[in-house]
């Protein structure tokens, strides 16, 4: 059976869940499994949370050096990790370099994903960095405030 996904929103989505779930075949040895779990991060979060880290990337030097947008989402998602008890382990990587096995954000549901937003604009806003207003809308990328 092929994976499906219903992101229940309205009525017609929960009659095609329903007629999904009638049509499912019963086996006693080979139960198919039904999953309901909330919404994982959504776009406009991931979008925000990118436009956050592009906005720092630009005005933001760490350990004297300029980094890119993917360098603070990874410092970003470390700290809050640190800050909020979750940890971090530095491994040793393939070629002798060192590596944060992180968590990854694509995985994040909402309430984290809100609370490493809140986290990282908190960091920048203390630090004096100029942030875009960007908000939950279909303004993906914001405008500058």
């Amino acid at each position: 059976m092929d994976k499906q996904t219903f992101f229940l929103r309205n009525e017609q989505v929960r009659r095609n869940l329903i007629d999904a779930i009638n049509k499912l075949p019963l086996d006693d040895h080979r139960p198919i499994t039904v999953n309901l779990t909330d919404f994982d991060r959504s776009l406009l979060q991931n979008s925000l949370f990118h436009a956050l880290c592009g906005d720092v990337a630009k005005q933001a030097l760490w350990l004297e050096k300029p980094r890119n947008l993917i360098q603070w989402k990874t410092l970003f998602v470390s700290g809050h990790a640190m800050a909020t008890g979750l940890g971090a382990e530095v491994v040793p990587g393939l070629e002798g370099e060192f590596c944060n096995i992180r968590e990854s954000t694509a995985k994040m549901g909402i309430k984290r994903m809100t609370s490493l937003i809140e986290y990282s604009q908190a960091w920048a806003i203390g630090s004096g960095i100029k942030l875009r207003e960007v908000r939950y809308t279909n303004d993906y990328f914001g405008r500058a405030a």
